[in-house]
């Protein structure tokens, strides 16, 4: 990888002071460092912006954003609208452009081995590590996604995947979306098992009624269509051992249908989709 080649990380922080200097230490003691880390201070009550502030002053490649939002919590558009933020005018002068949470431990050579495998397959559009939680005092793989999926919390984006696919989108499920309309665009998506990457505040869990309602929404933001979504609801409610979630999603998605809320993905993009997933659904079965 050549040295000219840069990266941009952008990553929306609120209320994380418990976890920003670990996560910030964790990007200091890479390999490669980022080029610019851009941490977006989006409304924090708490000590986060200060804390990145002084960590700041050592390390001149990292930057805070402080911003002003709603109070109202609004799943996927707010994160999206803090990491457009911290994107900036100028993202096309880097290569290479991540999307990072605040609340996660990289492994020393994470963005070395990234870089490497952009390097080594240029169809790469997006890559990642995997997600680990600690549990009982082990560090087990996060299982609310498949292994060959990039979490939300660790994407690394070529600038030209970036730009093909229009950026991020500011609904829920920005990010499947977006590694769906990677592979719309031509782009390939991977994952390297052996980066394991701390998540020091596990995911939210999917067992509540509200969860599985902002899961139906995305589900018609991405244009499933009511069958598949039927059956990613049915899957959810499997995996989480509870057979009201499924209902809870269907009906938020009927709502979101009948109210003609915007699609996130328009029609030729939820066609690929819908396409892309069915034949994932019946490669497991046969």
């Amino acid at each position: 990888m050549k040295e000219a080649e840069r990266i941009l990380i952008v990553m929306p922080a609120h209320n994380e002071g418990a976890h920003i200097i670990q996560c910030l230490e964790s990007f200091a003691n890479q390999t490669r460092t980022p080029d610019e880390l851009r941490v977006v201070n989006d409304n924090s009550t708490d000590q986060t912006g200060a804390l990145v502030a002084e960590f700041a002053k050592t390390h001149p490649w990292i930057r805070i954003i402080n911003r002003t939002s709603a109070r109202e919590h609004l799943p996927g558009t707010k994160v999206v609208q803090a990491f457009n933020e911290g994107l900036g005018s100028d993202w096309s002068t880097f290569d290479f452009i991540g999307k990072f949470d605040a609340d996660i431990l990289l492994p020393p050579d994470y963005l070395e081995e990234i870089l490497h495998s952009f390097l080594k397959n240029p169809k790469t559009g997006i890559c990642s590590g995997l997600l680990y939680i600690k549990k009982e005092g082990q560090w087990i793989y996060e299982a609310i996604a498949n292994t060959d999926h990039v979490r939300g919390p660790v994407k690394l984006y070529s600038r030209a995947c970036f730009s093909s696919i229009g950026g991020l989108r500011p609904f829920i499920g920005w990010d499947t979306a977006d590694v769906l309309l990677a592979r719309y665009r031509g782009f390939e998506v991977r994952t390297l098992p052996g980066l394991k990457v701390k998540h020091l505040r596990p995911t939210g869990s999917g067992y509540s009624t509200r969860n599985a309602r902002f899961q139906g929404k995305a589900l018609y933001h991405m244009n499933y269509g009511w069958l598949l979504s039927l059956v990613a609801a049915g899957k959810m409610g499997v995996q989480r051992r509870k057979t009201t979630l499924p209902w809870h999603a269907m009906l938020a998605y009927f709502q979101a249908y009948k109210a003609g809320d915007p699609r996130m993905l328009d029609a030729e993009e939820g066609k690929f989709v819908r396409r892309w997933r069915w034949k994932k659904i019946m490669g497991r079965l046969f």
